[in-house]
């Protein structure tokens, strides 16, 4: 071989050599430019987002009741003595006015005799007072008496009279007494305790262990329910609600809030809310344990998002918006009432806004992210 064919393969060796070393370079170059773009798109966070919008649907606050009688009244005696009969037990439906007792007052019988005794002395002495004071008036005109005793004499009937009409008010005291001898229904319920008989001492008043009878109105039930601060605002008359009760778990109750107190308990920090309910059909028992649902109505002025969208930071409440670049922009929010899975939103926050689900914790402004598919993290 001659030495021209020795150097012409000798070249192209070379060549060959420099282009696979070039082309080692190169893929080594791209390889490493593939691995950190590969790294630079595994280090940003995949996320997933939600949509922040208006409240459109209201919400169902349950909350304890309690069940009262529309009225209810404990009925104590009005005169001292013995009771000498009942005509009512518990259970039974009474009438306004109607006699539930009777009792047994001689002492006041005999106080009521004496009063219309000095009621009738008090009568004839005005009488005589009266006749006399005319005489003696008749007299003074004919200058046949002094002016001081027909002054006198005038002022004897006056004083006369008073009496009269003291003893009068006497006896119209006693007769009221006399008429508290018969235990009466102050309307139209059912007597639901008996604490008395036949012979026991009856005192007059209200002190332990002196009420005679109870009774209560049970056609109309007044439930009462004591609303958290954060609700109270939305809680007006009007407002309707379901009871459910645990003794009738296949039932729900139709009532209405009627009124509210207006103020806020300062210990509890809670409203108290009466509700109506008709129990006409008597299917409820005053004393019973409610449930009651309340259907909050929806504000359009808030916004509402779950609550693993919040971040817990020492600036307060925040959560993790995206813009056009899908970069995350932090705000802060004021939050308004908590539902348990998600939040009222009545500040920091505009409607439509694109917000972060389950942000890390690590989470600051600028970072870039991506955003998952629907139904991917």
């Amino acid at each position: 071989m001659s030495n021209k064919k020795i150097r012409r393969y000798a070249l192209i060796a070379l060549i060959v050599a420099v282009a696979l070393g070039v082309w080692g370079e190169i893929s080594r170059v791209v390889a490493r430019s593939n691995l950190a773009k590969e790294n630079l798109e595994a280090s940003i966070p995949t996320v997933a987002t939600i949509t922040a919008e208006p409240s459109t649907a209201g919400e169902d606050l349950v909350l304890p009741g309690a069940v009262q009688a529309f009225m209810e009244a404990p009925i104590y005696a009005r005169t001292n003595g013995y009771l000498k009969s009942w005509d009512t037990d518990i259970g039974t439906l009474v009438t306004k006015g109607q006699v539930l007792a009777r009792i047994e007052s001689p002492e006041v019988d005999q106080q009521l005799s004496q009063a219309l005794a000095d009621l009738a002395t008090a009568r004839a002495n005005e009488t005589l007072s009266n006749s006399t004071n005319v005489r003696w008036q008749g007299l003074l005109a004919t200058q046949s008496v002094s002016k001081q005793d027909a002054d006198e004499k005038s002022g004897d009937a006056a004083a006369k009279k008073a009496a009269s009409d003291s003893a009068a008010a006497n006896v119209a005291r006693l007769r009221d007494l006399e008429s508290f001898k018969r235990v009466a229904a102050p309307f139209t319920g059912v007597i639901t305790a008996r604490n008395t008989d036949v012979g026991a001492l009856i005192n007059a008043g209200q002190s332990a262990g002196t009420e005679l009878f109870r009774i209560a109105d049970t056609k109309k039930l007044r439930i009462f329910v004591r609303v958290p601060e954060i609700f109270a605002a939305v809680t007006k008359p009007g407002l309707e609600a379901e009871l459910r009760f645990t003794e009738q778990p296949n039932r729900t109750f139709a009532a209405k809030t009627v009124r509210t107190s207006n103020s806020l308990d300062p210990a509890l920090r809670t409203l108290q809310v009466e509700l109506e309910l008709d129990n006409a059909k008597g299917d409820i028992f005053p004393g019973a344990y409610a449930e009651v649902h309340f259907k909050l109505p929806a504000s359009a002025a808030t916004l509402r998002l779950p609550a693993n969208t919040v971040l817990f930071r020492s600036a307060g409440l925040q959560v993790a918006t995206l813009d056009g670049q899908q970069r995350v922009k932090l705000k802060s929010i004021i939050q308004g009432r908590d539902f348990g899975n998600s939040i009222e939103v009545l500040s920091g926050l505009a409607p439509h806004e694109v917000v972060i689900v389950n942000p890390p914790d690590s989470i600051t402004d600028g970072v870039q992210v991506r955003v998952a598919a629907p139904g991917k993290t």
